[in-house]
């Protein structure tokens, strides 16, 4: 009896691993089961349900994500694989350089390098302390300065690199001006995006080098529409103005316009330049000097209210009403006053200015 139970339970667990995918090692079988069945021939069997239909989806559903997950991780070794041929085939490699021998791109992007008040910059100058320096900047040879480099992009890792005081890592690549302007607009709206102003100014300046529109949109990855927006903005506000008050980076394109706006006239100019040398604006951080300056712009003069000048005769009867508003000067006589007079008046008035300006001009 005991046999046709280790039997019966071991049939039943073969059946199980068949379905799961696991076949049971035939050595499981128990020693003698072969003569088992001799002795339940005359027992009928009961029939066993196999529900196929639920249990092998489950099982191949497990499969089929962990393959997938296997092809996933090949797809991306493959892609890190093929990405190292490419820089090996171009006889690119990392090494290691003196910040001092590097100079900035010929055209900046930034309105501060944020070296003593960003705290995105202080973080990673701790990382690459901490843990190294993780990614490579891209320099190219010096056109104009033999044994120096000129960077394309990773100005900020540059900078945290020098300020610790070791080596950066760095791909030398040989590129021409194009491409050196393409690949540093390509580095910032991967990483770091630049701010509206900050995008503004470096249209701007690749405008004034003589780039082709095309390029410098490629550069921003920008439409002709958005390009001519920029341009706008730069060409509305000072560049003076725009470095005191840095990238604010909450404010946007239609406020910069705005802005831009109210800089037409060279009054509004001073106004903007003398609130930049105010201590509440240079206390301030960017989007609160941007902020400070808009409103100072912003203000309508106040217009001196003054009382009207009344005119009165001998008998200090008022028969009139001098209203000054600014240049303007204006007469109201008494509704009672005779229309003769009026008349007189004016009459006598255009004498007397005859006279004046004869005199001024004599």
């Amino acid at each position: 009896m005991g046999a046709l139970i280790d039997m019966a339970g071991n049939r039943k667990n073969e059946l199980r691993a068949l379905f799961s995918g696991n076949v049971a090692p035939a050595a499981s079988v128990p020693e003698g089961a072969d003569k088992a069945p001799a002795a339940i021939n005359h027992q009928p069997m009961k029939p066993v349900a196999v529900n196929t239909a639920a249990d092998v989806p489950r099982a191949a559903s497990g499969a089929i994500k962990a393959m997938g997950l296997s092809l996933g991780s090949i797809t991306r070794e493959a892609e890190e694989a093929r990405a190292l041929r490419e820089a090996l085939t171009q006889a690119e490699r990392v090494v290691e350089l003196d910040p001092d021998l590097i100079d900035a791109s010929f055209v900046g992007d930034r309105l501060t390098d944020g070296e003593t008040d960003d705290p995105e910059f202080l973080a990673l100058a701790d990382s690459i302390r901490d843990s190294g320096q993780q990614s490579p900047i891209l320099v190219r040879p010096h056109p104009e300065k033999q044994g120096r480099y000129q960077t394309a992009y990773g100005h900020r890792r540059l900078n945290a690199v020098r300020s610790l005081g070791i080596k950066v890592k760095a791909i030398v690549r040989p590129l021409t001006d194009d491409e050196l302007v393409l690949a540093q607009g390509k580095e910032n709206a991967e990483r770091r995006n630049l701010s509206f102003i900050e995008r503004a100014m470096f249209a701007s300046a690749l405008a004034d080098r003589g780039f082709d529109r095309k390029v410098i949109g490629e550069a921003l990855a920008v439409q002709k529409s958005e390009l001519s927006r920029l341009l706008q903005v730069a060409e509305g506000v000072p560049p003076a103005i725009a470095r005191a008050i840095g990238p604010a980076p909450k404010v946007g394109r239609e406020r910069w316009m705005a802005f831009g706006a109210l800089l037409e006239d060279m009054a509004a100019v001073e106004q903007a330049q003398e609130e930049c040398r105010t201590r509440r604006f240079l206390e301030a951080e960017s989007d609160h000097r941007f902020q400070v300056v808009f409103a100072r712009l912003s203000r309508k003069p106040k217009t001196e209210s003054t009382k009207p000048e009344v005119l009165v005769d001998a008998g200090g009867r008022a028969f009139a009403k001098v209203k000054r508003d600014g240049r303007n000067v204006r007469i109201e006589f008494a509704a009672d006053i005779d229309p003769a007079f009026i008349d007189e008046a004016v009459e006598l008035l255009a004498k007397h200015h005859a006279a004046f300006a004869a005199g001024r001009d004599g």
